[in-house]
């Protein structure tokens, strides 16, 4: 299981690949979800003004009977269908490179763990995948965006209404009450944007991970399985630390890590000596989690797992392997997230002891 530098190298320019995919769609549709906003605001807060600027107090009534606000309304639940659609289709454009990137890529991950001239793995497997499964991974991947982009312009227009219809006094300067209830307003708007961002990574991510499944069930005569491996830095989270390193069979999906996790799936060779290799086989150079996260300085400890959980880690009362717990998410894959604060050890109690050392 000799995971070695060219492994490591390989892996992490695959990984590089898939962060500028989706790096370029959180641009994109930052940009989209920006340019309509700057098309609606001028609109919303003349309606606000007018409204204002009518009395002291605007009621709920008033706001609804607002020709003005009723038409500024209209065009953002117009810009949010639009938005939502365009979104969809912006992240499933990049679904057939993502999947061809990420099945090309296994062949030589794996020869890049066995020993040198023995050709146990036929680099361009990935061309004879049959096209039809690849395709069923394309169609997938784009009923679960396009049934997960769908609610955005409704529920985002529902909380943008809510934030206009709360009613204000205008006080002294009607133009500055706008202004601030077309700020919330904004940030109801752009919570649109952020569940689209949401769905981007994540589901290009999975559909990156079922591409690699795919392609290494075609090497399973050579294959043990497959490794969950974590970046182990100060972004990477509890539970991604306790998964970093298991072993799980070929036909197990994943990582299913949580949300925009940037966990990969590192296939695991068989031993040499069971391939029929008579070569002593070296040490696999992916790193120990356990052994990474104890050389991290306290602060970076602390913040990886907050007060709480630090403590209960300190005290040797909430070990790595205890970090992590499988959910179940409605519209969603299940997926491993952080796991709750230990008894005891929760804001307000006090509990276990304070040294490594000692636990």
């Amino acid at each position: 299981m000799a995971a070695t530098r060219v492994t490591l190298r390989l892996v992490r320019a695959l990984n590089a690949q898939l962060a500028g995919v989706t790096d370029a769609q959180v641009r994109d549709l930052v940009a989209a979800w920006a340019d309509a906003w700057d098309e609606i605001a001028p609109d919303l807060n003349a309606a606000l003004v007018e409204q204002l600027v009518a009395g002291e107090r605007v009621t709920r009534r008033q706001m609804l009977r607002s020709l003005r606000l009723q038409a500024a309304l209209q065009v953002i639940a117009s810009q949010l269908q639009d938005l939502a659609a365009k979104a969809g289709v912006r992240i499933t454009a990049d679904l057939d490179d993502v999947i061809d990137t990420a099945g090309a890529a296994q062949a030589s991950i794996i020869d890049s763990q066995l020993p040198a001239g023995y050709n146990l793995v036929q680099l361009d497997s990935w061309a004879r995948v049959d096209p039809d499964q690849i395709a069923a991974m394309v169609a997938r991947s784009t009923e679960q965006i396009t049934s997960l982009t769908r609610p955005l312009a409704a529920d985002a227009y529902q909380a943008v209404r809510l934030e206009l219809i709360r009613g204000v006094a205008a006080g002294s300067n009607p133009r500055a009450t706008a202004a601030r209830i077309v700020d919330r307003a904004q940030g109801r708007f752009n919570g649109g944007l952020t569940r689209a961002l949401n769905i981007a990574r994540t589901e290009t991510l999975d559909a990156h991970r079922a591409a690699a499944q795919v392609s290494q069930a075609a090497h399973a005569d050579v294959l043990a399985g497959w490794r969950w491996v974590s970046a182990l830095d100060a972004r990477t989270c509890p539970s991604c630390w306790a998964q970093h390193g298991t072993l799980h069979d070929l036909d197990v999906p994943g990582p299913d890590d949580h949300q925009q996790g940037r966990c990969a799936r590192v296939p695991v060779p068989r031993p040499w000596s069971d391939l029929g290799v008579d070569v002593e086989e070296p040490p696999s150079l992916i790193p120990d989690a356990g052994d990474t996260f104890e050389a991290l300085p306290s602060e970076q400890q602390l913040a990886i797992l907050g007060p709480a959980r630090y403590r209960a880690w300190m005290a040797g009362d909430f070990p790595m392997g205890s970090w992590s717990v499988r959910r179940s998410n409605d519209g969603w894959r299940d997926s491993h997230t952080v796991a709750p604060v230990p008894a005891g050890y929760r804001p307000g109690q006090s509990g276990g002891r304070v040294s490594r050392s000692a636990a």
